[in-house]
């Protein structure tokens, strides 16, 4: 890349990747795009600089949610490929949040309320590419976790959840409600997802620092569920 940089957010697909914000020091608003083999400065970065956010979408359709800078930031904003705009904000101002999904069709969910980080949250909000709306919350609150999916079949798992600075957690979100599934072999926190809710992929962490790569195919998913009735 060339900002070196950590704490930033992410988009896109391993040809088409995008990599906004994040601590330099001090907190940074550059745009990078990503073709499969070289980064590419855009100069119209984020409107503001902030670090520990999260993002979803597409190169050319993304959004940048939340983060921190001398305050919380409930902020959205959407990019189109060239620029980014102010879009809608959070209900809560939150940092170390996950987000996956569409620009137009996204899910937020997780993440700490306060600006030291210690206050946890489950809250879940869905986006429409204009605001967001508040849904059924995490049955675990915890932040630094990592997710996948989409705003109607997501995937949360891993973070930090106190008493324990890192947690095993996974709980799959149907559209309505999040439910508990299997937990990761490794608990860890501050670590990166991919994939969707059926096909996921988590690695890497901290406390203790890990290495660790796993995959979940949800053949064992709470939500595999089916009710029969007869009459």
């Amino acid at each position: 890349m060339n900002t070196a940089r950590s704490n930033l957010g992410g988009a896109g697909t391993q040809t088409a990747g995008l990599a906004f914000g994040g601590y330099v020091p001090p907190d940074s608003t550059a745009t990078e795009e990503f073709n499969g083999s070289t980064w590419a400065n855009n100069p119209t970065g984020l409107n503001t600089a902030r670090n520990v956010l999260t993002g979803a979408g597409i190169q050319t359709a993304a959004i940048a949610v939340g983060g921190q800078s001398t305050i919380l930031i409930s902020q959205t904003e959407n990019y189109d490929g060239s620029t980014w705009t102010a879009g809608g904000n959070l209900g809560t101002a939150t940092r170390d949040l996950v987000a996956v999904g569409t620009q137009t069709a996204a899910l937020a969910f997780g993440g700490a309320t306060n600006t030291p980080g210690t206050t946890k949250t489950g809250n879940t909000q869905t986006y429409d590419g204009t605001s967001w709306t508040s849904v059924n919350s995490m049955n675990t609150a915890r932040s630094n976790l990592a997710g996948a999916g989409t705003q109607t079949a997501a995937l949360a798992f891993a973070g930090d959840a106190p008493p324990s600075p890192s947690t095993a957690v996974t709980e799959e979100y149907n559209g309505s409600i999040w439910v508990t599934a299997p937990s990761m072999a490794t608990a860890r926190n501050s670590l990166a997802g991919a994939g969707i809710q059926t096909s996921a992929l988590g690695f890497a962490g901290g406390v203790p620092n890990t290495t660790a790569t796993e995959e979940f195919t949800g053949e064992t998913s709470a939500l595999n569920v089916k009710t029969l009735t007869t009459s």
